[in-house]
């Protein structure tokens, strides 16, 4: 009597209480009507309604729990060996979930999974609680709309019957959006498995977290990297045939999503444009461990946490949830931001600045591609994996990180990957949700760096390593007068791999003394080389003969110019609002250009000949009794000197 009770008030989900509607709920049958393995089932899903859902993404979980009971019946004599084979083996098709009263499907049994997790099955099926999500319930239909318009013309134009799509707010880590398929009710296409959430290969949308690590470690945009056919598997010769006594099939020479191979060029171009041998040498370099660890501390578990690059470099750890309260209004848990700062503020600003840039992606996805947002800012990134399984497109602003993921479940192959398969989709939900966000662009990274101290192989010279420098006035061998302004840099021509300038260990550091003891160095070198034998006539060679032996004489000590300032000065007493007009008198070997004026280090104006200027004490900030006025002067040539004189107001 007990059981009897017990089955016909256990939870199955949701308001599906008792065997019968259980029965009647998943294989529309009454439970007397039930087969062994239909029953089998349904025996199992009571332990954890929400885990072991038919309609969840745990069916291994739930399949695993029915053989359980199976065998316990087997054993205890319930049921013969002949009826245990025939329910194992029995395919059981449950009926399609109900579509009535739910919407964003696989974001609710994401939100189900968590609260079952934390506060256990009893307490989500009986407990009363009052969830408030993260989720845009208008963004969330569109989202819904355009994932399911993109996988069926997908379906027809690339043999890609799925997508899914999730938005997050970056400045917070907020779910805005989730769709785990084309359609959760669609069993054709398993479409109550979340794909959102799912581990599927990232492909080229993970060579942002291999950049960002050899930024963080030296390496900069306008660094150059030879993009030739490369082999890398040192069990393998240079040309991709396999050692003797080793297996061909370990060798490895990827190609280009092209077939193409463009020569020397920057990491600029060659993450914009997704090169893959690049980035494969880049990843060398990096290390694996420390390419790795960027990934893992940016949470790279799902196209969501890009958004450290869309939030300079702050993880906000991604949630579905607001508040939830049990049934007496008491809050159990409520949203706090959480931020973790995961990659230096620059590092990420280089990154965005490189993946917004239109101009440099061009020549792989052409002048406005679906990467494109008229009038936005917005960095984007695509991926493809081995045979086109997986189609990336992941993108963001400052205020908002989209990814969209193609392909099919059962990972078919499909006919094309990337922008062209989940572009599309991307690009429509974007524009969509930037019609009602700010107009936010991404801050300008410092790409500056002094030519004298870091070497040319960093700084995009892929001709060489060694240099000297001139003055482009004299024409002679530059000094330490000598400004930056007439600096020219030369670099020697001697044309080899990155790993010839680069130690993989200190990568700012010096270039190897032994750069043939890398694994890697002929197998990068070989190529490099017979790449230039085919092409140097095309290119200027410079050589140490060109260095000159006299040194500038243009920008010397004595060169300088000499200013003097006559008004104000320093014996009269100014009042606040009187109109101070500025005087000078200058000489020196070349005519006075223009002056940079400071009063109390406050830059104020850059006048030219005539040189008119004037000021009124009462509106300058940081004003004292006793001011101090800064000029600072060029001349014709760019000599520069420094003039000071305190002036007093009462």
């Amino acid at each position: 009597k007990i059981l009897e009770y017990y089955l016909n008030e256990v939870p199955y989900g949701g308001n599906v209480y008792g065997i019968e509607a259980a029965g009647k709920t998943y294989f529309n049958k009454n439970a007397q009507d039930l087969t062994l393995a239909e029953a089998a089932y349904l025996a199992s899903i009571p332990q954890s309604p929400t885990t072991l859902s038919p309609y969840g993404r745990n069916k291994d979980k739930l399949e695993a729990r029915k053989n359980l009971v199976l065998s316990r019946m087997l054993e205890l004599k319930f049921i013969a060996q002949e009826e245990y084979d025939k329910a194992k083996n029995e395919t059981v098709v449950f009926i399609p979930q109900a579509t009535m009263g739910i919407k964003a499907p696989h974001f609710v049994f994401f939100i189900k999974d968590y609260l079952e997790e934390r506060y256990g099955g009893e307490m989500v099926e009986n407990g009363g609680l009052k969830v408030t999500t993260t989720l845009d319930i208008g963004l969330q239909a569109k989202a819904e709309q355009f994932v399911k318009e993109g996988a069926l013309q997908n379906e027809k134009d690339w043999k890609g019957e799925n997508a899914g799509l999730v938005a997050i707010d970056p400045k917070t880590g907020q779910i805005l959006t989730m769709v785990g398929s084309r359609d959760y009710f669609d069993k054709m296409i398993d479409g109550n498995y979340n794909i959102a959430t799912a581990n599927r290969q990232p492909g080229s949308s993970f060579k942002p977290f291999i950049y960002a690590t050899a930024f963080n470690k030296g390496f900069t945009p306008e660094t150059a990297f030879f993009d030739l056919p490369t082999e890398f598997q040192t069990t393998c010769d240079a040309t991709g045939k396999a050692f003797p006594g080793h297996d061909q099939k370990d060798c490895y020479m990827p190609d280009n999503y092209d077939g193409k191979y463009r020569g020397p060029m920057s990491l600029r171009d060659a993450l914009a444009q997704s090169i893959n041998i690049i980035a494969v040498k880049l990843f060398y370099l990096a290390g694996l461990p420390d390419s790795l660890k960027t990934a893992e501390n940016m949470g790279i578990s799902t196209l969501k946490d890009i958004g450290v690059f869309a939030n300079n470099g702050i993880r906000n750890p991604y949630t579905g949830v607001l508040k939830i309260e049990d049934v007496s209004g008491k809050v159990l848990e409520e949203f706090q931001t959480n931020p973790q700062e995961i990659l230096p503020k620059n590092t990420t600003l280089i990154i965005s600045d490189i993946l917004s840039d239109e101009k440099a992606r061009i020549p792989t996805f052409g002048s406005h591609s679906a990467l494109f947002i008229p009038g936005r800012e917005v960095a984007a990134k695509t991926g493809t994996t081995n045979n086109n399984k997986d189609a990336w497109t992941i993108g963001y602003t400052p205020s908002v990180v989209i990814g969209v993921w193609a392909g099919n479940n059962d990972n078919t192959p499909m006919k094309k990957g990337g922008a062209a398969v989940a572009g599309p989709i991307w690009n429509k939900f974007m524009n969509e949700v930037l019609k009602n966000l700010p107009n936010e662009s991404f801050e300008k990274p410092e790409l500056e760096i002094d030519p004298t101290k870091v070497k040319p192989a960093l700084r995009g010279f892929w001709q060489g390593n060694e240099n000297f420098f001139i003055d482009k006035i004299s024409g002679k061998l530059a000094t330490e007068n000598t400004p930056r302004e007439t600096l020219q840099e030369k670099v020697i021509t001697n044309v080899h791999s990155i790993l010839y300038w680069v130690n993989r260990d200190d990568i700012l550091g010096p270039a190897p003394l032994s750069p043939a003891g890398s694994s890697q160095f002929n197998h990068w070198e070989i190529p490099v080389q017979n790449w230039w034998a085919q092409n140097k006539e095309k290119y200027r060679v410079t050589t140490w003969g060109e260095k000159p032996t006299a040194l500038d004489d243009v920008h010397t000590p004595l060169s300088k110019p000499v200013v003097s300032i006559l008004e104000p000065n320093e014996t009269s007493i100014y009042s606040y609002d009187q109109k101070i007009r500025l005087k000078i008198s200058s000489s020196g070997p070349f005519p006075l250009q223009k002056i940079d004026v400071f009063i109390n280090d406050i830059y104020l104006e850059t006048s030219e000949i005539p040189f008119v200027f004037s000021f009124i004490p009462r509106e300058l900030e940081n004003l004292q009794d006793t001011n101090e006025l800064k000029i600072i002067s060029y001349d014709t040539a760019y000599n520069r000197s420094q003039t000071t004189l305190n002036f007093k107001v009462q």
